[in-house]
């Protein structure tokens, strides 16, 4: 989250003071506020960036607090933390727009990981363009159809060209977008990523193209879309399978046109920007099954990529292994331990549904909570896992068991959900009475823990 503050609110001095201690130490600029009122007034004269806040408050809650702050900013990110945790508080934060919650006594991982989730949300577009602040992240691979990719990607850079990425999610397709990007004539101008499944529909038109000072309530100032913001680098449209219809046309006059409409504006703006187009399911399936626009799918399908899963890819386990061991160790100032070859072994056996990150994950873990010079099998954590577990039991109709977690709980209603509707998400969504971009966060976390 750059350069935006977090707005701390809890009524407890120990756990404000504890939380804004916590986050300091990640790096955040941090703000707090004892109850709502004043945290409603520093909302109003501050650019906030995350709002974390208690439930149960004196004189206003957390969940008044969080409409009100839904007014004001309908797109800001809002954690809920509480020590009352009920499945029915957790459930109305998240239908009334909540981003997440998590439960007392927390974890500073939990915290960290919350944040992390929540941060494109606010402005589910701005990054740092590719080795401005942060080191470059390289590809790392050995597969020689991934390499192939990389050389198409490299000779399509320098020409202002339209990009297709498929993959599954947890290959790396922003890691190739970047890579595009940084090769590409526009490497020194803005690199813009735009999280097309966090766009509010109601905002979407105003974050993409922009708006004039008035075109609707709240409008205070004129707004420089994202499209615009890109100048003459690059844009990223991350997730586009999941825009909605209406706004895949005018997304595809804007290709056509080199041109967007502000809202409420009464002149066209030029664009300059080279787009790259990103989806993890196949766009051509989405096409036939009505999903997703047949002539915008052409118009973004110029020059198409498609990153293989790294079980494609098992000469890369290893590789990847070894880099996410050395760069955890160091992360944690911990003596790099070897694998062993059972490790090893299940390492490369294993079906990383979640590809990459999944692999990442493990590794981490590894780290975290192996003990000695070497990493056994039971640090990696992967012979059984929870959601295959979940999974499991829902196909066998196990009730819920006495004493389970509110987490647990939610996690076993939305896999059974999913199943009942054959993974029908938009459908699961609209039964759990959550939007579908908090479902989608929740099954990428469930993914993560793996």
């Amino acid at each position: 989250m750059q350069n935006k503050s977090i707005l701390v609110v809890d009524d407890e001095v120990q756990v404000r003071t504890m939380l804004s201690s916590m986050l300091n130490r990640f790096g955040h600029i941090v703000d707090s506020a004892s109850d709502g009122a004043e945290a409603l007034n520093k909302f109003e004269e501050n650019d906030y960036g995350l709002v974390i806040s208690d439930v149960v408050m004196p004189e206003m809650s957390g969940i008044e607090l969080l409409d009100e702050v839904k007014k004001i900013s309908p797109n800001i990110p809002v954690i809920m933390i509480t020590g009352h945790g009920t499945i029915n508080t957790a459930v109305e934060a998240m239908q009334k727009g909540a981003f997440d919650y998590i439960l007392k006594p927390f974890s500073s991982k939990a915290i960290e990981k919350a944040i992390e989730r929540a941060a494109p949300s606010k402005h589910p577009l701005e990054k740092n363009r590719p080795g401005s602040a942060t080191k470059v992240k390289k590809i790392i691979t050995k597969d020689e159809n991934l390499l192939n990719i990389l050389k198409t990607a490299k000779n399509v850079a320098p020409s202002n060209a339209t990009v297709l990425i498929q993959g599954e999610s947890g290959t790396g397709k922003e890691l190739l977008a970047s890579f595009i990007h940084r090769h590409g004539k526009g490497n020194n101008d803005p690199y813009v990523a735009v999280n097309c499944a966090a766009l509010p529909d109601s905002l979407a038109e105003s974050e993409l193209f922009g708006h004039e000072k008035g075109s609707f309530t709240g409008a205070a100032v004129r707004k420089m879309g994202k499209f615009e913001m890109a100048g003459r680098g690059t844009i990223v449209l991350d997730e586009i399978s999941e825009m909605t219809l209406p706004l895949q046309a005018k997304i595809l006059r804007v290709l056509q046109e080199k041109e967007v409409d502000r809202v409420g504006g009464k002149k066209t703006v030029p664009i300059q920007a080279r787009v790259i187009a990103i989806s993890n399911i196949d766009l051509k399936k989405a096409v036939k099954k009505g999903r997703f626009r047949e002539d915008l799918f052409y118009r973004v399908n110029v020059v198409a990529l498609t990153i293989p899963p790294l079980r494609q890819r098992r000469g890369d386990i290893s590789l990847l292994a070894e880099h996410f061991l050395h760069k955890h160790c160091k992360n944690n100032n911990k003596k790099i331990p070897k694998l062993s070859d059972k490790a090893m072994s299940i390492l490369l056996k294993h079906d990383w549904r979640g590809n990459i990150r999944e692999l990442e994950n493990t590794m981490e873990r590894a780290v975290l909570l192996g003990e000695g010079d070497v990493i056994l099998p039971e640090s990696l954590y992967l012979e059984e896992s929870d959601f295959d577990e979940f999974s499991d039991n829902t196909k066998k109709n196990i009730p819920l068991q006495a004493g389970i977690t509110v987490k647990n709980m939610e996690k076993k209603l939305i896999v059974k959900t999913l199943k009942d509707v054959d993974d029908n998400r938009t459908q699961a969504a609209e039964l759990l009475g959550i939007s579908i971009r908090t479902l989608r966060n929740k099954l990428r976390e469930y993914r993560q823990e793996q």
